[in-house]
């Protein structure tokens, strides 16, 4: 699950599609605005001129009259800032707007990838097309709290799952809108109650913020584990697809308890959510066990870092899925 050259290629083309719509678009309102504010075009003909000057003047290394035509430049640009709003454009009308402001369209920042480059490439090998279409009907905007009933009562806490759903999606909005935090959630309930959705919602709001995130459920990503460690053929492609667990900026495990449990997956799960928690990194898990299924199915060392590293949160309520239809 290595890029290979053509995916490579593939992600660059992407990069180079997105300037040259950024350039075509600035081109084009360039000639809107010179059009409209003749103004506006003297003054950016007399931009490039004294900008010439300047640099003509620190070559030959006359600083005071380059610092003059300095002060004049920047006149010219208040100018111009003054003539753009008054014509009801924003300060920024002209600039060159990217799709990811951190690397401007080119996937690196000073030779390292960007994260929108981490994004291409899990997207490219995990195929989360089908994920990114789940969220246009799974996000923020379509949740309902009339899923959640007031007189539905857990006989534990005693509290409806209407405002338990509240206090979950309040605290959801507070990892969201910190993130990155180094932060994880749990969710456990029954079947259908909206943990998956949720999820979904979370996903959707932090990739649009441009952070990396990788979406698995818990059979995918134990297949990956075990390719990783006895795949000898496919090692190097693997080792790539495991690094990626370990290091995107938002892991999320769904329904954690439908894969083979052995000492093997114990293992590897113990390592990947340990070594998130020492890079600072978010991990999300959804699960349809309860803490005593999690405590029994699992290893202590695993149930302990859950429990210590984790916020935990029970959804309970009626079947939303009955409620959606």
């Amino acid at each position: 699950m290595k890029l290979n050259n053509s995916q490579y290629d593939t992600i660059m083309r992407m990069y180079d599609t997105r300037q040259s719509h950024a350039r075509a678009v600035q081109n084009s309102r360039i000639e809107e605005i010179n059009a409209r504010i003749p103004e506006y075009d003297e003054l950016r003909k007399e931009t490039a001129a004294v900008s010439a000057e300047a640099a003509r003047a620190a070559v030959m290394g006359d600083m005071s009259k380059r610092a003059r035509l300095s002060e004049k430049l920047a006149s010219i640009n208040e100018e111009k800032s003054i003539l753009l709003t008054a014509a009801g454009y924003p300060e920024d009308y002209l600039e060159l707007h990217y799709e990811c402001p951190l690397c401007k369209d080119t996937g690196f920042i000073n030779g390292q990838k960007c994260r929108c480059f981490k994004q291409a490439a899990i997207d490219l090998l995990y195929n989360q097309s089908n994920i990114k279409k789940i969220l246009l009907l799974e996000n923020f905007s379509n949740f309902n709290y009339d899923w959640y009933s007031e007189d539905y009562i857990d006989p534990v806490s005693g509290i409806s799952a209407l405002e338990n759903i509240v206090n979950v999606t309040k605290n959801v909005n507070s990892f969201i809108s910190d993130f990155p935090s180094g932060d994880n959630l749990l969710f456990y309930g029954d079947t259908g109650v909206g943990k998956t959705f949720l999820t979904h919602c979370i996903a959707g709001e932090l990739l649009e913020k441009g952070h990396s995130v990788l979406y698995l459920s818990a059979i995918d990503l134990f297949d990956i584990f075990s390719k990783h460690a006895f795949d000898n053929d496919g090692e190097a492609d693997y080792r790539d697809a495991f690094s990626q667990i370990l290091d995107c900026g938002l892991l999320i495990i769904d329904d954690l308890g439908t894969e083979l449990v052995n000492s093997f997956t114990n293992s590897r799960l113990f390592y990947c959510i340990n070594e998130r928690i020492l890079a600072g990194l978010s991990t999300i898990i959804s699960t349809n066990l309860s803490l005593e299924e999690l405590m029994n199915t699992y290893s202590e060392r695993i149930f302990s870092r859950l429990t210590m590293s984790y916020q935990i949160f029970k959804i309970y309520g009626d079947d939303i899925r009955l409620k959606k239809l």
